[in-house]
């Protein structure tokens, strides 16, 4: 045996802030990794339960289980309606976060419209069908289930486009109070709005994309509907999360709500020809010269209780093109309610369940008994 001593490992050196800085790249390494999970998965949405009460086509009726006696609810239910290249999940977001949720707890007998996703056989579907077809087969079926002779109706987007003529045609058939958010309805000011300027102009030509796509794809809208603030919706957005990341509050909601944008459907090419030929080339409901299944839409014929909310900074339905209405409907009783901000972010953005949503509900609990 050896007589050496065994060597003993020098310590090595303490390198000042070291342990620090590993401590940083671990949290950036977690961040990361957090941030990767959230932007290429889907969180659970539309979670309020519901039962479908209808279906026609791929459309479907729900209603949501009631959440308070039936003593303490109000007598007139509420129909919502939106946008027929979108889901309606916006609309019940999250738990905590969910206008659908927020009115149940109010006592209102709730129901939801989904449009579903048009396939191929539909690329023929039209406003005339969404607004003389559906709509009347589901408020009667509305009214049976609720067993009460009138309603309140909320559309949104294109869906407030659809029950605003619902509401012109079908005056006596028991609507009673109507909310329009961010209503794209008269489209005079060719200027107003990325999509007014490209879809108005002679060159945007919407027969030929329908002729050569049928149903016109989901993603062609929703990067159309980017590219007006691409910035903002390419990398904002993105660049929002990782400043977040660290608080799950915020990133729960980026991730339900980005679930949601993600979830595109087509738009039937139909719709598509007369959105853009009808109302955004010729202005023909504002100019009193549109027409489904013959009959003309006179918005004077439209006398519900009109509450019309608008989005000061929305750039897909700029303001100007829902506020035109006010001075053409028949309702004695309506009122316009500017928001701040967005065409979205009125509804589901982090202040609507402080600023929107009671505004809308407190116009609407006044006239629902």
């Amino acid at each position: 045996m050896s007589d050496q001593p065994t060597p003993v490992a020098e310590t090595p050196p303490q390198v000042p802030m070291f342990s620090d800085m590993c401590s940083a790249w671990h949290r950036v390494a977690e961040n990361w990794d957090r941030f990767n999970r959230v932007v290429t998965t889907d969180a659970k949405i539309a979670q309020t339960p519901k039962e479908q009460v209808w279906a026609l086509n791929k459309a479907k009726l729900y209603r949501f289980i009631p959440t308070v006696p039936e003593t303490e609810r109000k007598r007139i239910p509420l129909l919502m309606v939106f946008a027929i290249m979108n889901r309606p999940h916006v609309l019940d977001l999250r738990p905590g976060h969910s206008f659908a949720e927020y009115m149940l707890q109010r006592g209102y007998d709730l129901y939801l419209l989904d449009w579903g996703a048009p396939g191929p056989e539909d690329k023929n579907l039209t406003f005339d069908d969404y607004t003389l077809e559906y709509l009347p087969r589901i408020v009667r079926k509305l009214k049976h289930v609720s067993g009460c002779s009138e309603f309140s109706m909320l559309g949104w987007c294109l869906g407030a486009l659809i029950s605003t003529m619902y509401a012109a045609l079908r005056p006596d058939d028991g609507l009673k109070n109507l909310i329009l958010l961010t209503a794209p309805l008269d489209f005079s000011d060719k200027s107003a709005g990325g999509f007014t300027r490209w879809s108005s102009h002679s060159a945007f030509n919407a027969d030929t994309i329908v002729q050569k796509l049928g149903n016109v794809p989901g993603e062609m809208i929703d990067t159309g509907a980017k590219m007006l603030k691409p910035v903002e919706n390419f990398f904002g957005s993105y660049m929002m999360l990782w400043d977040n990341i660290e608080k799950p509050g915020a990133v729960d909601a980026w991730h339900a709500m980005n679930t949601w944008v993600r979830d595109i459907i087509p738009m039937a090419g139909g719709a598509y020809q007369q959105l853009i030929n009808d109302f955004y080339k010729e202005n023909r409901l504002m100019e009193g010269t549109m027409a489904l299944r013959g009959e003309t839409v006179d918005l004077h014929k439209l006398r519900a209780n009109l509450l019309n909310v608008i989005a000061e900074a929305d750039h897909i339905t700029p303001p100007c093109q829902s506020e035109g209405i006010m001075n053409v409907v028949g309702s004695e009783d309506k009122e316009v309610l500017r928001v701040r901000g967005g065409h979205i972010g009125i509804m589901a953005g982090r202040g609507a369940e402080k600023n929107t949503w009671p505004h809308i509900e407190g116009w609407l609990a006044a006239r629902s008994d």
